[in-house]
């Protein structure tokens, strides 16, 4: 993917709140609209935004779909390990959406319980 759509795609707040999750943990978006307050049509745009810049991928586990950050793209252009690995535990935001993330994930999201009532 070329960078100038990588760079684009990092060009939206929000978006860089969706990767600073997904350098935690692969999520689905039921998890990124509870986490990051979105509703699942928003988180889904990011999600669909962030893919075609060929920065993150998805994972189908049942019927879920899971996104996770692509290690292709974060082999190609070493800056992005960098930011998810030391700038984004600068940034307040960041700090506060992994902290409600791992709360979150503690508690088991909304699609946990579907999984186990087999559903």
């Amino acid at each position: 993917m070329e960078l100038v759509e990588v760079l684009k795609a990092l060009g939206e707040p929000m978006r860089l709140r969706i990767m600073n999750l997904l350098a935690v943990d692969m999520l689905c978006v039921c998890d990124l609209e509870t986490v990051l307050n979105l509703t699942q049509s928003n988180a889904s745009r990011h999600l669909s935004t962030l893919r075609r810049a060929g920065l993150i991928m998805n994972e189908k586990k049942a019927q879920w779909v899971y996104s996770k950050l692509d290690p292709e793209i974060l082999a190609a252009h070493p800056f992005l390990r960098e930011l998810l690995d030391q700038e984004f535990d600068k940034i307040k935001q960041c700090q506060v959406d992994r902290e409600k993330l791992k709360k979150y994930k503690e508690q088991g999201c909304g699609c946990d319980s579907y999984k186990e009532a087999g559903r």
